[in-house]
């Protein structure tokens, strides 16, 4: 077995962990913690105008709604992911919330394609597991690693991992394409990473 196979299946291994910690939580532990996170600083400006996207929770995910609401109310514009093909990095599209969602792949809900193509300058990431040097383990279809890729290219941005704090292990197994988040909040702590 190649390298990348045996860490491809150690990060299967944690993903599968830190996943069921993550569904162990009540549902009022993990609305208590979207609340939670409204109240914490960001570590960084945030101009009116600057650009949000958050994404639309499946399953136990940490929900941002909350998040993306106080930072709206906050001057910032927000967005949210759209899969547009498989293996294709993610587009952004423009949304309130007060504005209706449609289901897309996989069943996420994501804002209709006559919304304004966006590019974000802050990115709230979901994720399956993170460790304090900033990895992450995602679901395993790279539509992340592809899209920060993409718009590091283009732009500066700040990639901000939301979690419970159950979902943090202690190292995270890296493959050579995946992208490094630049900080994790959690309903405990922001843990920002720009300076390691």
């Amino acid at each position: 077995m190649d390298g990348n196979r045996f860490l491809a299946n150690l990060k299967d291994d944690f993903r599968r962990g830190a996943l069921a910690q993550r569904d162990a939580l009540t549902p009022e532990a993990r609305a208590d913690a979207a609340t939670r996170v409204t109240t914490r600083k960001l570590p960084l400006e945030l101009p009116s105008g600057a650009i949000v996207a958050g994404y639309s929770p499946i399953n136990s995910e940490f929900d941002p709604f909350p998040l993306m609401r106080a930072l709206a109310e906050r001057g910032a514009t927000l967005a949210l992911p759209v899969i547009i093909a498989r293996d294709h990095a993610l587009i952004f599209r423009a949304w309130k919330p007060d504005e209706g969602l449609v289901r897309g792949p996989f069943g996420i809900f994501q804002p209709s394609s006559d919304a304004d193509e966006v590019d974000p300058d802050i990115v709230l990431v979901p994720l399956a597991a993170f460790d304090r040097a900033g990895h992450r383990i995602g679901y395993g279809r790279g539509y992340y690693d592809r899209t920060l890729e993409n718009l590091r290219a283009m732009k500066k941005i700040t990639v901000i991992g939301i979690a419970f704090a159950v979902q943090e292990i202690e190292t995270v197994p890296r493959l050579p394409h995946d992208e490094q988040l630049d900080c994790v909040l959690t309903e405990r702590e922001l843990i920002d990473l720009r300076s390691l």
